[in-house]
Formats: structure tokens, C-alpha cells, sequence
């Protein structure tokens, strides 16, 4: 056993390090740090034990009265990544990072980095690029997310070893992003300047691919699936092929025909939708993304489809498990008809999609607002067509039963959602996506014919709009004003914009809608963090106020890049007659100030880039790497405790201080009504919707929680994503962090 003096001498070669660290945190205790460090230690520690130790002890200090500690464990544990990549490269350590331009053509070599990075830039282009890198922006990561970074996202090896630093993976996602950029260096030091400061992340999908040989940047992809068997089988393919490249998926399953249905003429013969559902759960299990993970899948429903309570019980532990699938995340269509219906404690009716279209000749669910009002009222009217009549609240209750136990279905109000699509000239949207921010509209592929020519079976089909979410978030929590906004957001709309040029589609139909709408979803992370550094109260009119302002000011820069971007590059292919083109986008929202209807003149002159523009999604672990609140969330706790890969990890709320702790109020310590009515006032300014959850406590009582679900309808928000309720854990969507 080694004594005092022993142990702390073994912390020779890191004292220097750590000097230089606690230099910039003088407030810390140097001494009592470097004697809970020397406890721990004990014969016969390699060096990397030694500096692991050193991490643990110094990460595991972090708490709400010194929340700095995880700023000093980042800075080791950059040491550490430093050590690595100078060994693995072969360079002094003592520089940190070594020569860009031979890792690039290292790593190309060994099939790691894509070959057209070098067949775009020339060795002087990338030298130059390499002096830009600024390894001390290193020094603004906390632990976790310089750990989840590296653990993740940074390149290694075939053998598992640390080739690539945190800046000079900006630095690949800025170079990427900036091929087919004119003045592409240029651009390349704007996009890694906002990433590297971490004013704005990518999607995870761009992060973890961006540079590789397979650069799939998307988040997710949603299907529609007509009510025919080669269509069912079509998007199971098309939604294996997305999800083996990291997509989440998206599938509209409302309508293929309901348990009972006929096939050709014969009564009674469909299994309905369930058994597809279990196949669509078979497939996100069984293609697990190169084993990281298994694939995510979301399916929706319309609660008018004579399915809806089987489906409202696919995760629930009561019923039959043959008509379980408890890996899919289901979520309902829901018009405003039946929220009316609910709140009348009036009856609700159940139809077959394919009987509706067999005798009425139409298809319900093409249809929203006034036209399916009356849609659904001749249906509920006509004698010869079968209905299942039951009260709208029971149907509410089994959503409510379902959520209290799993968190989902998540809820799509659809006639919300279509009143305020700029494209309605062009389509419906049916549902959402895996996270529920993306609304865009959808159609299913069609089959136009299979033949065989001189020994080769050709098949023709005829594309249908197959969502393509193209994610980016800007960190709210280090915008100090809206001179930031403005500088920021234009150059992240150039980023998505060109992914969607740059991107590789798992299939055709995918591209052809991305490049035909080219659309987009810029949205927010550090959102809890923005209000607390601006001292305003969660539960307060002054946050209802700011929503309303700070959004409407994103989407107005958002707007107006996009207009500039299709000044250069060209619009949308499908903007005429668009309400972009006609001016009804900015009657609808209220935007009548000056600099308003200056826009919506040059809107209507040079077009839009792209034909949607935000989107908030969750940005799980890449608000952890930014240091921000996760999306518009508010957070958990002020302080908790993480537990990943056997370490424990102790965060704190971003930027916790003395003013700040005060405006961190937790989630589920929150009154809901603050909650939505401030997301009533983003969804104003928001074209596509934002991942919004509700927290309940088991003490929420029925009519408690029946008035959250009302109150977001009635308030005009499109989408619900999870009911965080206080003693159930649910699963994260990776795929949407952005």
C-alpha cells in the first residue's frame, strides 16, 4: 500500500495539466482535488489507469455548488483523445493535433473517409483549411459531451483507435457541406466556425457520416402505404433500406383495410392491420444499424379506422400478445371532429378504409377540415356501410390509458396541421415522423408495371412523396441577442440546403421527393437554458411573450435565407402556387410589419429555397455534446447522475449558477399550461411542428390529463410526442437529434 506522499507523487506527469486547468477555474480547490485523487490510487497503475482515475475522481466532483469540475474533467479527457491520436498518427502529443492533410489522405486510404473529399480539394485549399482549426474550442465541452462525441462520433481505426479530433470532425462536416459551394473554402470556414463553437449542431446522421464513403445525412424518412400487398411489402423494403443507413422511419398505415375486411370479394378475410404492424416491428429489430442499435419505427393510425383500439394497446402489458408489437411507436391521426366529440361526450364511429372507398367513392382520409366533416358525416350516414359506433371518450381513455402506461401514441392533430401547409396546393399530409416535428406531404408509390425484357425483370413505379427529414438545430443557449440569430441562421439554411444535394437516399423515390420540395427543418436546442440566462420564469407570461418574439424572429431569418438562397440557386421545383408564391403563409400567421411584407414581396419574386423551413426536433445527444438543454424541453433536474458504459457521470443544468438556479424549474414540477401555451405561440411561426412532450406525475388525475390533450388542440399545436410520465422511462430518438 502506497502512503500520502507515494500516491500523490505518481501524479507527477499530470501535474502540469492540471495546474494549467485549475488556472482557469481558480475558485476550485487544487489541493483537497488532488488529495481525493491520491486516495484512489494504488500500486501498480499502467499511466492511462493513472489519468483515468484522475477523470473519475474529478468528474464524479461536479455538483450544483461546483458544476465547473466536468469542464475540468473535459479537459483531460481531451488529454487523453490527444495522447491517442498523436500515437495512432505518429506526432508529438504536445501539439494536440496533428497534420490535417495527412489524416485526410490517411484515412481516404484506408477506405474510412470518402474519396471525394480529396477529388474537391486541393492540398493548398486544405492546408489552408487546416490553419483555421482552433483546437482551444475544445475547451468548451463539459464531460459528457466531449465523451459521447468521442465514444461515438469521432473516427477510429478498424482496430477501434482514435484517428479524429473534436475540430477536425467540424472541420470534415464543414468541408463536406461545402462541396458544391462556388467559393467552397470560404464557406467551409463559415460552416465549421458556428459548429465548432457550438452555436448550431447537425443532424446526428450528418455528424457520425458526414466525410465517409456512405454519407447517409438525413434523420428520417416517412412512407405512405396504399391498401395493397405489394405496397405493404414495398415500404417494408424501402424502410429496411433506410433504417440499415441510420434513418428513423416514419410509415402511414391508415389505408390499408381494417381485421374483417374483404379481399376480392371475400368477406371476412383480412387480418387487418396488426399483422402488418408486427412485420414493420420484425424488420426495425432485425435491421439494427450495423449492430449499434436496432431500427426505430413509428406507425400511424387515424382514429376513425375500425383498428384503432387493437393498435391503441401494441405496447400496453394487457391483452393478447399476438397483437402486440412492443418495439414500434405508434401515434394517432386525430381531426378536430372527434376532440369535439370528446369534449360533447358525444359518440364516435369506426369505418374500413377499403369499404369507405368500395361504397362511398372516396377516401376519407384524403381529406381534412370541412370536406371530411362532411365526408365522415355521409359515411356515418349511409345505411349499407359498416360502423362500429362507440363514445368518443372511450376511445380518448384507451389513448390515455396507453400513454400513462408506455408515453406513446403520439398525437397528429391532422386538420391543424393541413389548414397550416404551405404546399396544400400540391398534397396531404397524413401523419408525422419518428419525433413528430416533421409535417410535409405524402403519397404512396405506386406500381405502373413488371416485365421481362431479354432475360431482365424491369419494374417501372411511379414515385410517391416519401418524406426526407433534413435536421439542424441552432443552440439557443448561446445566443446572447438576436444579432446572433442573424448571423447564425443564414449560414445553417446553407448547410441543410446542401445537404440534400450531397446527400446519399437508401431509395429513389426518397431523392426524387427531397430534390422536388428540398425541404428542411432548422430548429432549437438550449431553449430552457435561453430562458434561465435571460431570467425569465418557465411559469410566466414573460416566457409566453418571448416564445412568441424569439420565434417569430427565427422564422423570419429562416424565411428570408431561404429567399436568398433560391436568389442564387434557383426555388423549390414545386413553389408555384404555393402559399409561399401567393402571399396566404404570411396573411395566416399576422406577419404584417414592414420588414414582413418586404419579405413576402421578394418571396413572391425570387421564390423559396426550400419548401418547408423549421422543424424543432428532441436533440437528445447533440444538445449533450453542445452543452445545452435538450430542444424546447425543460429540464429534469438541476442536478442528476448518469450511469453509461459502467462510469458514473454527474451533470448539471447548462451554465448552473447562483441567478440561474432559480429560473431551472423541473420538468415535472412544472404546471403544463405554461408549457403549452408557450408552444400554442412558437407553433404560430414554425411551419412543420416541434417534438413537444407533456409531463405528468402519478398523481395526475383523469380529467387532469384529459385537459392537457384539449388544451393542445384547442391551442393550435400540431403534434404531441411523448407524455413523460414521472415513474416511466421511455426510449429516446436518436435519429432526430440534431
Amino acid at each position: 500500500m502506497l502512503d500520502v506522499s507515494d500516491q500523490i507523487s505518481l501524479l507527477g506527469p499530470y501535474q502540469r495539466l492540471m495546474d494549467e486547468i485549475c488556472r482557469d477555474y481558480p475558485k476550485l480547490d487544487q489541493e483537497q482535488w488532488i488529495e481525493e485523487i491520491a486516495y484512489q490510487l494504488r500500486d501498480n497503475l499502467t499511466p492511462q489507469e493513472i489519468l483515468q482515475t484522475i477523470i473519475q475522481v474529478t468528474v464524479e466532483k461536479t455538483s450544483i455548488e461546483e458544476p465547473e469540475w466536468q469542464f475540468v474533467a473535459a479537459r483531460l479527457h481531451a488529454d487523453v483523445l490527444y495522447q491517442e491520436a498523436a500515437k495512432n498518427r505518429g506526432y508529438d502529443a504536445a501539439q494536440k493535433y496533428g497534420d490535417f492533410a495527412q489524416l485526410i489522405h490517411t484515412l481516404t486510404k484506408q477506405g474510412l473517409y470518402g474519396a471525394y473529399l480529396l477529388e474537391s480539394y486541393q492540398l493548398d485549399e486544405i492546408i489552408e483549411l487546416s490553419k483555421v482549426i482552433q483546437p482551444d474550442r475544445d475547451k468548451l465541452f463539459n464531460y459528457i459531451g466531449l465523451k459521447v462525441l468521442s465514444d461515438r462520433y469521432l473516427v477510429r481505426d478498424f482496430d477501434q483507435q482514435v484517428m479524429e479530433l473534436p475540430q477536425e470532425r467540424f472541420m470534415i462536416i464543414a468541408m463536406h457541406l461545402a462541396l458544391n459551394e462556388q467559393d467552397r473554402v470560404g464557406w467551409a470556414k463559415k460552416f465549421y466556425d458556428v459548429l465548432s463553437k457550438l452555436e448550431m449542431t447537425v443532424a446526428t446522421p450528418t455528424l457520425a457520416n458526414a466525410g465517409k464513403p456512405l454519407p447517409q445525412l438525413s434523420s428520417c424518412f416517412i412512407d405512405t402505404v396504399d391498401d395493397s400487398l405489394w405496397s405493404i411489402y414495398q415500404t417494408n423494403a424501402a424502410t429496411a433500406q433506410v433504417s440499415k443507413f441510420g434513418g428513423g422511419v416514419g410509415i402511414y398505415l391508415g389505408k390499408v383495410r381494417s381485421k374483417g375486411s374483404k379481399i376480392r370479394g371475400h368477406k371476412g378475410a383480412s387480418g387487418g392491420v396488426i399483422p402488418w404492424i408486427r412485420n414493420y416491428n420484425n424488420t426495425a429489430v432485425a435491421v439494427d444499424q450495423l449492430g449499434v442499435r436496432q431500427g426505430a419505427f413509428a406507425i400511424y393510425l387515424d382514429v376513425w379506422h375500425a383498428d384503432i383500439l387493437d393498435f391503441l394497446n401494441l405496447r400496453t402489458n394487457n391483452g393478447d400478445d399476438r397483437l402486440k408489437a412492443h418495439d414500434i411507436f405508434p401515434g394517432v391521426c386525430i381531426p378536430d371532429l372527434f376532440m369535439e366529440k370528446v369534449k360533447a361526450r358525444e359518440t364516435w364511429y369506426l369505418f374500413d378504409p377499403h369499404e369507405v372507398r368500395e361504397v362511398m367513392g372516396f377516401s376519407i382520409e384524403d381529406s381534412y377540415g370541412e370536406e371530411f366533416e362532411k365526408r365522415y358525416q355521409a359515411c356515418v350516414a349511409h345505411p349499407e356501410l359498416t360502423k362500429v359506433e362507440i363514445p368518443a371518450i372511450e376511445i380518448m381513455k384507451r389513448i390515455m390509458i396507453s400513454a400513462f402506461e408506455t408515453g406513446t401514441p403520439f398525437i397528429f392533430f391532422r386538420d391543424t396541421v393541413n389548414r397550416a401547409n404551405p404546399n396544400k396546393h400540391l398534397g396531404m399530409i397524413y401523419s408525422s415522423n419518428l419525433c413528430t416535428e416533421i409535417c410535409q406531404n405524402m403519397s404512396a408509390t405506386e406500381l405502373i408495371s413488371e416485365e421481362l425484357e431479354d432475360g431482365v425483370i424491369i419494374t417501372k413505379t411511379k414515385p410517391g412523396d416519401f418524406v426526407v427529414c433534413n435536421l439542424s438545430s441552432i443552440n439557443l443557449g448561446r445566443v446572447r441577442s438576436y444579432d446572433d440569430l442573424a448571423r447564425i441562421i443564414p449560414i445553417q439554411m446553407r448547410m441543410l440546403d446542401n445537404v440534400i444535394d450531397l446527400n446519399i437516399y437508401p431509395v429513389k423515390q426518397a431523392e426524387y421527393t427531397n430534390k422536388r420540395y428540398r425541404a428542411v427543418g432548422l430548429g432549437t436546442s438550449g431553449y430552457h437554458q435561453y430562458l434561465a440566462e435571460h431570467q425569465i420564469a418557465w411559469e410566466s407570461p414573460e416566457h409566453v411573450e418571448e416564445a412568441d418574439r424569439l420565434f417569430e424572429e427565427l422564422a423570419y431569418h429562416a424565411i428570408r435565407s431561404s429567399m436568398q438562397i433560391a436568389k442564387e440557386k434557383g426555388a423549390y421545383p414545386l413553389f408555384s402556387g404555393s402559399e409561399w408564391e401567393t402571399g396566404e403563409y404570411f396573411e395566416r400567421r399576422g406577419y404584417t410589419s414592414e420588414r414582413w411584407q418586404k419579405l413576402r414581396e421578394e418571396v413572391k419574386k425570387y421564390g423559396m429555397r426550400n419548401a418547408w423551413v423549421l422543424a424543432v426536433a428532441p436533440t437528445g445527444s447533440t444538445s449533450l455534446i453542445a452543452g445545452s438543454t435538450a430542444g424546447i424541453d425543460p429540464v429534469y433536474a438541476k442536478f442528476f447522475v448518469e450511469e453509461k458504459r459502467g462510469a458514473i457521470i454527474p451533470q448539471t443544468a447548462p451554465n448552473l449558477t447562483a441567478k440561474t438556479t432559480w429560473y431551472y424549474k423541473e420538468a415535472h414540477r412544472i404546471d403544463q399550461k405554461w408549457s403549452i401555451e408557450a408552444a400554442a405561440k412558437r407553433q404560430r411561426h414554425i411551419d412543420q411542428s416541434q417534438s413537444m412532450n407533456l409531463y405528468i406525475t402519478p398523481e395526475t388525475s383523469a380529467p387532469e390529463f384529459l385537459h392537457l390533450y384539449i388544451k393542445s388542440w384547442e391551442s393550435g399545436i400540431k403534434t404531441i410526442y411523448y407524455v413523460r410520465n414521472q415513474s416511466l422511462e421511455v426510449e429516446e430518438c436518436v435519429s432526430c437529434s440534431s
